[in-house]
């Protein structure tokens, strides 16, 4: 995925004469090429994981001692263990260090393949290290190996935590993120981007989280979590690439949005921003109406436990943020055009994720 930063024209100094934007300093280039407009993919699924797995009621938190409501089985997260202590929230601290470093690895790493193979050559989005020539390709490269040696490591800390099936999972995320356009058939030159990017931060990264604090995986609410922040992670990665359609098509490649062409993608798009928001309207009106509860059918009663459930639909406060990139997506816009789209879909997954989480952590 890359970062939508609108570049502007340098200011004539004098008649005639347009100066060029003077290049960020040493440190700002590797910043930016770290693309962090793209981390709130990385930070939502750690924030909506840990929420679920730490009951907010519980008292087994604060002291470690099971509490009547957190020893419950629940219908909506199946069998788990009890929420861990307050000493182990590390294990939450080491699941956002992975999926930075994942993200991070993965956005170095594309700008490294993407540079060497010439297809940044014409852009329409933000500077590449690569292709404007600010860092070599060896040492963008190595940023890359070396963020994700960082998500190994850390990964492997948790794995000796938990479980060393996590070894596995973490081996397929690291490939993941090189292959996208890494090797000699990247996938993200199949237009299976949008896949890959559900699936690892969605349904894996959210997941993933819950495991290593309950040793469970999770369903119901966890479940349904990870979907709507997978489709969300999957409307950023596509309001890039409906951004960059032309280009890609001519450096041969085949994104998603450039083999169904601008319109299906840009609808493919608007289902991925607003089916999260679906997702949370049904589980809200199902909380509410008692068909699913954290302990189980009648566990709650009382005017406390509505507004609780009533909480679960602090999400949908985000969808005024969704109206605007929508219309620019569905009015025809392209290239330069679709440059905040990509900013604004960064900034409502971040929001909708932290409410989603908050929602998560009370109902719990």
């Amino acid at each position: 995925m890359s970062e939508a930063v609108a570049a502007g024209p340098g200011t004539g100094s004098g008649p005639g004469r347009t100066d060029a934007p003077a290049p960020p300093g040493a440190v700002k280039r590797w910043v930016l090429g770290a693309r962090p407009r793209t981390l709130p993919a990385a930070v939502v699924p750690v924030l909506v994981g840990t929420a679920a797995a730490h009951p907010r009621f519980s008292s087994a938190i604060l002291t470690g001692v099971p509490s009547s409501r957190a020893a419950s089985v629940s219908v909506v997260h199946g069998p788990r263990h009890l929420p861990m202590p307050s000493g182990a929230w590390w294990l939450a601290a080491g699941a956002l260090v992975v999926a930075l470093a994942l993200q991070v690895g993965t956005n170095y790493s594309n700008d490294y393949s993407d540079g060497i193979r010439g297809t940044d050559d014409a852009r329409v989005g933000p500077l590449r290290l690569v292709a404007s020539g600010l860092a070599s390709a060896a040492a963008v490269k190595r940023a890359a190996l070396a963020s994700f040696a960082v998500a190994g490591l850390v990964g492997l800390m948790l794995a000796w935590a938990t479980s060393w099936w996590l070894l596995l999972v973490g081996a397929a995320c690291l490939a993941a993120g090189w292959f996208y356009t890494g090797g000699p058939r990247p996938y993200g030159y199949a237009g299976f981007g949008e896949l890959f990017v559900f699936v690892f931060f969605g349904l894996v990264a959210t997941e993933g989280t819950y495991y290593v604090q309950t040793e469970h995986l999770g369903g119901g609410a966890v479940l349904a979590g990870a979907v709507a922040v997978g489709l969300l992670a999957t409307a950023l990665l596509l309001a890039n690439n409906l951004r960059d359609i032309e280009t890609d098509r001519q450096a041969g490649k085949r994104t998603l949005a450039a083999r169904v062409g601008r319109q299906p993608a840009g609808m493919v798009y608007v289902a991925c921003v607003v089916l999260p928001f679906v997702v949370v309207l049904l589980w809200g009106v199902l909380a509410l109406t008692g068909v699913v509860q954290p302990g189980g059918p009648g566990a709650r009663t009382g005017h406390t436990g509505w507004v609780r459930d009533a909480l679960v639909l602090l999400p949908l406060l985000v969808f005024p943020l969704a109206v605007n990139p929508i219309a620019t997506v569905t009015g025809g816009a392209e290239g330069r055009a679709l440059l905040p789209v990509l900013a604004a879909t960064g900034r409502m997954q971040l929001l909708f994720g932290a409410l989603l989480a908050v929602g998560i952590w009370q109902w719990n």
